[in-house]
């Protein structure tokens, strides 16, 4: 007989949602001691959503240890998954906010905001425009990645910009973010460059919103991403310095859609959303 492993709890969240079966599906592990960044990623796997958090309890300071992996990779951000484990906390377990994490970009708070809304604190990626690159002595510039524009089906002269986790691609309007139908194939072998974990399209938004994006991912299987928080520390500032604004409010206009609030603090970007509970349950690990 298999020897059996531990009990996890385990949750299934919709994340930047505001209704069942939208937003992004992140899977949540409350783990009660160390696990194995081996096992981590196997559950991952198994699980197959586009990230599953693991969090361990408060140490002393309150603080918890937070990690993220895609069904391939263990990733250095994640804002889906981090609003759904916050979620669970504050919501299901009734851990009074903020509630502070320890990860691999750092400590990272959430607290509550009206109307169910929840804000994490992000560190702030400031995007770089390629004309506007300040290059050091010695320095090449970064040009957009070969083949890119290509693999997503949109113009040779279509503006891009970078961050140093994304790199953004701007079209001309929403419906043309809507319409984009990328060759998967082509665009997995892109080469973006060390560091980088996809590419976010991006336009003006409409209906109240002030942009629009969708998120693909290949790179870190995952070929797109429903709605992607860490892609707003980028798209953020790019869309504040286009607008002249310091908080926006952003879709990602997936087929399952979600609503993104983004403000700026300083060298910290605030990102809102909601989450809703879908599944509870326990995995045997």
């Amino acid at each position: 007989m298999a020897r059996r492993g531990p009990q996890v709890p385990l949750y299934l969240v919709d994340a930047f949602a505001d209704k069942r079966f939208t937003g992004n599906p992140a899977a949540v592990c409350m783990l009660d001691d160390e696990m194995s960044p081996e096992a981590m990623q196997a559950i991952a796997r198994e699980l197959n959503f586009s990230e599953t958090a693991f969090v361990l309890p408060a140490n002393a300071d309150g603080i918890r240890n937070l990690r993220w992996f895609t069904p391939t990779v263990e990733v250095p951000l994640c804002g889906h998954a981090t609003l759904a484990t916050a979620h669970v906390l504050i919501r299901e377990l009734e851990i009074e906010p903020p509630v502070r994490f320890e990860t691999l970009s750092g400590i990272l708070m959430v607290e509550k905001e009206p109307e169910g809304w929840l804000r994490m604190n992000f560190p702030v990626d400031p995007p770089i425009v390629e004309e506007d690159q300040e290059l050091e002595e010695g320095e090449e510039p970064v040009e957009t990645p070969e083949g890119l524009l290509e693999a997503l089906g949109v113009p040779q002269d279509t503006p891009t910009f970078r961050g140093t986790k994304i790199w953004g691609v701007r079209l001309k309007t929403e419906k043309a973010i809507i319409k984009l139908e990328p060759d998967m194939a082509a665009l997995r072998e892109v080469k973006l460059g060390k560091g980088y974990l996809g590419v976010s399209v991006t336009a003006r938004g409409t209906a109240g919103n002030d942009f629009a994006s969708r998120f693909f991912g290949p790179w870190v299987g995952v070929d797109e991403d429903p709605v992607t928080g860490m892609a707003h520390t980028t798209l953020g500032p790019y869309w504040m310095k286009e607008l002249n604004a310091t908080a926006l409010r952003a879709k990602q206009v997936s087929k399952r859609g979600g609503l993104l609030r983004v403000r700026e603090d300083g060298d910290r970007i605030m990102i809102s959303g909601k989450a809703l509970t879908v599944v509870k349950g326990t995995l045997q690990a």
